[in-house]
């Protein structure tokens, strides 16, 4: 199954189940990582932010509701439609496969449990676009499930499990210089803390 396949069908089941995960997300605490975000970024406010994979606009509309202009990306029609409603924001329907971004026009990125769905293989050229419509100096916030490397099929989603040594090879080839990395929930041993969240900076120069 190639790369598009496997995001056709993982796509598909976000699709499928777009209010249950509205319903079950919306509560969801994640101001730890959108402070993650926010407190890296140096430029004058307020800021511009792209949610990739913004799903139904939950943190869309934190962003907006703390001065800035939020504009939402995801690859579910059905997601767009819903965050563009409950958010009031600019949403962009896109593959991750398939971005096509206007050049240093963010502020900060908010890739808050997206990117783990992009292979491995793939995962490169997707950061070389997000590097590219940063702003120079400009912040990168990544939240996904950690792991030992490994990819596959969990139900009907692909998902790309890395630990940090590996998410940094990454992040650094595509540009990135990293600024720190957390796991999550707080508090909690680290078995007990499946999230891996990072911030990183694209160089001003």
């Amino acid at each position: 199954m190639n790369a598009d396949d496997i995001s056709h069908r993982t796509l598909a089941h976000y699709e499928h189940n777009a209010e249950a995960f509205f319903a079950g997300t919306i509560d969801h605490d994640v101001s730890q990582n959108i402070d993650a975000l926010l407190g890296a970024i140096e430029a004058p406010v307020p800021w511009t932010i792209l949610d990739l994979g913004c799903g139904p606009g939950r943190d869309l509309k934190t962003f907006t509701g703390l001065g800035h202009k939020a504009i939402g990306l995801d690859g579910s029609a059905r997601f767009a439609e819903m965050a563009r409603a409950y958010s009031g924001c600019e949403v962009w329907r896109q593959d991750f496969l398939h971005l096509e971004l206007p050049p240093a026009m963010f502020d900060g990125i908010f890739a808050n449990a997206s990117l783990f769905h992009v292979p491995s293989a793939a995962l490169p050229g997707v950061l070389s676009r997000l590097f590219d419509t940063l702003k120079p100096g400009g912040v990168l916030f990544s939240s996904n499930p950690r792991g030992d490397n490994r990819e596959g099929w969990n139900g009907p989603r692909y998902g790309s499990y890395h630990d940090y040594p590996a998410w940094e090879r990454y992040l650094t080839t595509a540009g990135f210089t990293p600024l720190h990395h957390y796991y999550r929930p707080p508090g909690l041993p680290r078995e007990q803390q499946p999230w891996l969240a990072s911030v990183w900076r694209k160089p001003k120069g």
